[in-house]
């Protein structure tokens, strides 16, 4: 009976250490492809953020509502942006009014009112020159609390 419990041990064990490096593996092959997906060069202007949703949480009613799209063009031209547009008047988006050389970093500013009170989702549409996306959607939500909430 010894023995087979600790065959069972041995087999679990074997098989736990054998998934977790098989997990490692996969990581790693997702990091690199994802890395690579960010570094791929785009024939003409490109546009990569570092993200697509800003998530500002939970923050004071009336609390600095400015944060900012952090993009670079991975394209082999300079990348124009001709336009953003918040999805109401309580976004207000700021555009790079510069071309972005190629390789260089961009940003795109965006300003949430936070005198409104409760959750939001809110969209910025960019226009631009990118190649193979005219037109690209950022989100920002989170939730703005009352002057009486605790945080």
């Amino acid at each position: 009976m010894k023995k087979i419990v600790t065959l069972a041990l041995l087999l679990v064990l074997g098989l736990t250490v054998s998934n977790a490096q098989e997990t490692s593996k996969v990581t790693k092959k997702i990091k690199a492809t994802t890395a690579k997906a960010s570094n791929s060069k785009v024939d003409g202007a490109g546009m990569v953020f570092v993200t697509e949703v800003i998530d500002y949480g939970t923050i004071a009613h009336n609390a600095d509502g400015k944060r900012e799209f952090v993009f670079t063009n991975n394209g082999n031209k300079p990348l124009i942006i001709t336009n953003t547009q918040g999805s109401c008047g309580c976004t207000v988006p700021t555009t790079p009014k510069e071309p972005i050389a190629p390789g260089a970093k961009g940003i795109i500013g965006v300003k949430y009112a936070t005198d409104r009170i409760g959750a939001f989702t809110k969209t910025v549409t960019v226009t631009s020159n990118a190649a193979g996306q005219p037109t690209k959607v950022l989100t920002i939500k989170g939730t703005v609390l009352g002057d009486d909430a605790k945080s």
